[in-house]
């Protein structure tokens, strides 16, 4: 345990005294080489059964400042040094011991002012206290145990403070595609205006995304896209997918607010989950297998049940390599480029109560990966013009054709392209009476002015 707390302390000591002398030198210096100079001396000296040691940094300051710079210094140190390890004279019985007893306490006295005190302007309040709990820890276990007990402190300094540098924010990017007019203004209108919620929204990540702050960053994306965990719960239908039209359920509620307490409990969230997801990662420095599993793999698959296509850009190779080790991107590239392909060319729609099904079948569950931000959102635009010009044309009677007789519900349904859950919610409606029939004779009054209506 000696020997391994001599060299932690000596390997320690080394780096700050090279940093310390670069610094008050400023001048670059070569760490490896200096630190492979003092673990040769070192070396020398165990093969003569002598002391371990390290730089003497005030002397290296205090001959620098003094201005000499020949090699002369360093071998007339080495002569003394050597005449006192050889001489039959101890050194220590001919000197004043008060002198380097006080000189050891003087040292000693300025080390603790100004690591214990003068350093709480220099550092966080986090690192401050760090320094005390590793003081105090040295005397209270010892130098050894102490140094390492501090380290699991910083090292857990460290691990809280990372995990709150992680961030997401939204920011209004768009493509550099030259669009039509005509497409200018649907996307204007549809894809990034904040009027109904945008249907393309673009997060920018930060920072670096680990075991620590994964959660925190799913719940941040979630938030971010009008979407929450209650949205996931097993068995819950989920909101109303969103379309050009309004959905039957939210117009039920509108004409009828009586109604909400008979048919739905549920209240709609003040904003409406987007389309399309676009992540720029080009400033997440690092990424782990927890992390990648814990926050896209599950973005994801939730992003999926809502129909929500998910992009990412500005990948490096190490983030990209994880996202398809993991199954959160496709794992073969020209996989992934039919699967764009595929997206972009699906130009059949149909509006019936098996939409349900066939979204789920359409809609990727995978990451789909791009070089740049432009590359991602020109592909997300050009897959929403292609949907707005399905969804635009107007649906046909022709289903409601033949002698089966139709109630209001399925009229509603089929012009609004409500899916079963929706149709379900219509159906109640067929029960309830919103009119009474009066027989009038010619000549009687339906009501008279300055009256009050019944209802």
């Amino acid at each position: 345990p000696t020997w391994i707390g001599m060299v932690f302390v000596v390997s320690f000591a080394s780096c700050l005294d090279v940093a310390a002398i670069s610094i008050d030198m400023g001048e670059a210096l070569d760490t490896n080489r200096e630190l492979a100079t003092v673990g040769l001396c070192n070396f020398m000296s165990g093969l003569t059964f002598g002391f371990t040691g390290s730089y003497i940094f005030s002397q290296t300051i205090f001959t620098f400042r003094t201005g000499v710079h020949s090699r002369w210094i360093g071998v007339m140190i080495m002569a003394v040094f050597l005449y006192i390890v050889v001489s039959p004279v101890n050194v220590l019985q001919i000197s004043p011991l008060f002198f380097l007893g006080s000189t050891l306490i003087f040292i000693g006295y300025d080390l603790m002012w100004e690591w214990l005190w003068e350093v709480r302007e220099q550092v966080f309040l986090s690192e401050y206290g760090i320094v005390w709990l590793t003081f105090l820890a040295i005397h209270v276990v010892g130098i050894d145990a102490g140094i390492i007990l501090g380290v699991l402190i910083a090292i857990v300094e460290q691990i809280v403070t990372t995990a709150q540098t992680s961030s997401v924010v939204q920011v209004d990017r768009r493509s550099r595609a030259v669009w039509t007019p005509a497409d200018t203004k649907l996307l204007h209108d549809y894809g990034y205006s904040s009027i109904g919620g945008a249907r393309i929204v673009t997060l920018e990540m930060h920072g670096t995304v680990f075991f620590g702050s994964s959660l925190s960053l799913l719940n941040s994306i979630l938030q971010s896209i009008g979407l929450g965990a209650d949205d996931f719960e097993i068995g819950s239908p989920g909101p109303v997918q969103g379309t050009t039209h309004t959905s039957s359920a939210v117009l039920t509620f509108d004409r009828k607010p009586s109604a909400i307490s008979q048919i739905s409990t549920q209240t709609p969230r003040p904003l409406t989950p987007p389309k399309f997801l676009v992540l720029d990662l080009s400033q997440i420095t690092h990424l782990d297998a927890s992390a990648t599993r814990g926050t896209f793999l599950q973005l994801v698959k939730m992003c999926a049940k809502h129909d929500i296509v998910v992009c990412a850009s500005g990948a490096t190779p190490r983030i990209e390599w994880m996202f398809r080790s993991h199954g959160v991107s496709i794992e073969d590239l020209d996989d992934e480029n039919a699967a764009k392909a595929k997206q972009l060319g699906q130009h059949q729609y149909q509006r019936s109560s098996s939409r349900s099904s066939q979204r789920s079948e359409e809609c990727l569950d995978k990451i789909l990966l791009f070089m740049t931000i432009h590359e991602a959102l020109e592909f997300c635009e050009n897959l929403l013009l292609h949907r707005l010009s399905r969804e635009n044309r107007p649906p046909s009677l022709s289903l409601l054709d033949g002698p089966q007789e139709r109630s209001l519900a399925d009229v509603i349904a089929h012009m609004l392209g409500s899916d079963e859950a929706e149709q379900e919610i219509l159906k109640q409606l067929d029960s309830t009476r919103y009119h009474d029939e009066l027989d009038l004779r010619s000549g009687e009054h339906i009501f008279h002015r300055r009256t009050y209506p019944d209802s």
